[in-house]
């Protein structure tokens, strides 16, 4: 009979490898929270062609195949009708507006209702603005791009994203002036906005672009689900500039420049002919 191993060594080797477990990275499917450790430069040392370097964990930035944002072409969109309606149950909830470096995001506190998409569920954790679009449509840039992000119990990711062009005022951002101005007067990083409904946030189409690309900052993780609503909707040009001049930094950009599309599918909902808006 073979014998024992000493119950001391067992328990020595045990511990070493609750150690090294405990030291591994985590690897997140969260933005990184505070954004000073990147930026836009183009050829800089933290800009977007480095961003796989400056972390072990971002390499998905430099290798990664399903990178977001893309450009919206129309000659490789698959226009279809099964994929359904957004079912939205979002809810007020809390919400502060927080300066991360390279952008304003509003953040609800323990979420704001759901998106549900092919039975899932998906947890609306926070909202933020890219100024130019990081999405293009058929190659043209817009001057905003609103991000809905979500999460679902499991870890996965859907976005919504909403581009803007030049235009009357976007009602929503109308009613976070005053938190936005306060960031933007002051060294503050963060500001109270109270309860804030979602719905708010208006889309006005019926219509989206859908398919499978990744986070657009660091650490740039990939399987995120996102639907780019088709309408393009209108913002004033001051309203751009105070979620620019609220970000206490010297660029001018936070759009992370367009990604290979490297054979994804792209699809574009339209409901059937008699039920479209």
């Amino acid at each position: 009979m073979a014998k024992l191993a000493n119950p001391l060594l067992l328990l020595t080797i045990l511990f070493i490898l609750l150690v090294l477990l405990h030291n591994i990275p985590a690897i997140t499917s969260q933005e990184v929270d505070d954004e000073r450790e990147f930026d836009y430069k183009p050829n800089g040392e933290k800009g977007p062609v480095r961003w796989g370097e400056i972390h072990p964990d971002w390499i998905a930035c430099k290798n990664g195949t399903l990178q977001s944002p893309i450009d919206l072409l129309h000659e490789r969109v698959e226009v279809v009708s099964h994929l359904g309606r957004l079912n939205r149950s979002y809810k007020s909830s809390n919400a502060t507006l927080k300066n991360r470096g390279h952008d304003m995001m509003l953040q609800f506190e323990g979420g704001a209702g759901t998106l549900r998409i092919n039975g899932t569920e998906y947890i609306l954790n926070q909202v933020h603005w890219h100024s130019p679009s990081e999405h293009t449509l058929n190659g043209k840039r817009f001057v905003l791009e609103l991000h809905m992000v979500h999460e679902s119990k499991d870890g996965k990711v859907a976005v919504v994203g909403i581009m803007y062009k030049i235009g009357r005022p976007d009602s929503f951002l109308s009613s976070i002036r005053n938190q936005l101005e306060s960031v933007a007067g002051t060294t503050e990083r963060e500001t109270v906005v109270g309860f804030v409904n979602p719905r708010d946030i208006k889309i006005g189409s019926r219509k989206y672009y859908r398919y499978i690309g990744s986070l657009t900052v660091p650490p740039c993780t990939e399987n995120v689900l996102w639907t780019i609503v088709r309408k393009v909707r209108t913002v004033t040009r001051e309203q751009v500039r105070l979620l620019r001049v609220a970000v206490h930094d010297e660029s001018d950009t936070n759009a992370r420049p367009i990604q290979q599309i490297n054979n994804r599918w792209l699809k574009l909902y339209r409901p059937e002919e008699g039920k479209d808006d």
